[in-house]
C-alpha cells in the first residue's frame, strides 16, 4: 500500500512498484485522483479523506505500507495544518495498518528529524518517527532524504538555489533525487528486514550509484 502517490517521492515509488514483477498488487491511497487514466490491472486507487481514515471503506490490508505523505508549512498554511498532514495522517495510517496486520511500514521522513530539535519541521518529523517506533511494528524502515530534487508540480525557490551548489555541500546534506529515494524504499521493501532501520541521504545516493554501475557494466 502506498500513501502519497501524487507527491514527488510517491510518484516515483508508484512507478517502481508497478514495474516490479515481485509486487503482486499496489493499493494507492490518494487525496485526489491520479491523472493517468490507463492504470495497470495491479493498481487499485482509492481516494480517501485522511482526516477521517477510520471512516473510509478502502481495504487497509497490506503486507507493507509505504508512507510518502508530506507537505511544507507554506503549502499547509500554518504550523497546525502542517502537523496534521506530516504527523497526524501518517500516524493514523500506521495505527490502522497495525490493526490490520501489516508487518512493515516504510516512511519518508527528513534529514535532521529529531523530536528534540528547535526547528519545528525537524521536530515534527522526529516526533512522528518516535510515535511510529512505539507502535511496535515488526519492521519499520525510515528514509531521511536531504533536500529533494525532481520534477515538482510547484515552484520551490530553495531547490532552485541549491542545485548549482549541490556538489559543494557536504555529503550528508547534499540534495538527493526523488527517484533515488524511491529506489531506496523499494530496496528496503525487498529486503524486508525486521526491526527499525534508518537510511539517510548519503546511503541513498551510494545505493543509487552502485545500482547504476551494475546496470551499465
Amino acid at each position: 500500500m502506498l500513501a502519497g502517490a501524487t507527491g514527488l517521492v510517491g510518484r516515483e515509488a508508484l512507478r517502481l512498484l508497478l514495474a516490479d514483477p515481485g509486487v503482486a498488487q499496489v493499493v494507492a491511497l490518494v487525496r485526489r485522483p491520479l491523472s493517468d487514466a490507463s492504470a495497470p490491472p495491479k493498481l487499485a486507487v482509492h481516494v480517501v479523506d485522511f482526516e477521517r481514515l477510520e471512516a473510509t471503506t478502502p481495504p487497509f490490508e497490506a503486507d507493507q505500507i509505504v508512507c510518502a505523505l508530506g507537505s511544507t508549512i507554506r503549502q499547509a498554511g500554518s504550523e497546525e495544518r502542517f502537523r496534521a498532514v506530516d504527523f497526524g495522517y501518517p500516524l493514523a495510517l500506521a495505527r490502522l495498518a497495525v490493526e490490520r496486520g501489516a508487518r512493515h511500514l516504510l516512511l519518508v521522513s527528513a534529514l535532521g528529524a529529531d523530536p528534540r530539535s528547535r526547528v519545528f519541521y525537524n521536530r515534527v518529523k522526529g516526533e512522528l518517527e518516535e510515535a511510529l517506533t512505539a507502535l511496535g511494528l515488526p519492521a519499520l524502515s525510515i528514509v531521511r532524504p536531504s533536500l529533494l530534487l525532481g520534477d515538482r508540480k510547484e515552484f520551490r525557490l530553495g531547490e532552485v538555489l541549491a542545485k548549482p551548489f549541490a556538489l559543494l555541500v557536504p555529503g550528508r546534506y547534499r540534495p538527493v533525487h526523488a527517484c533515488d529515494v524511491a529506489a531506496a524504499l523499494l530496496r528496503l521493501a525487498r529486503e524486508d528486514a525486521p526491526g527499525r532501520r534508518v537510511v539517510e541521504s548519503e546511503t541513498i545516493r551510494a545505493w543509487a550509484a552502485a545500482e547504476r554501475s551494475r546496470t551499465t557494466a
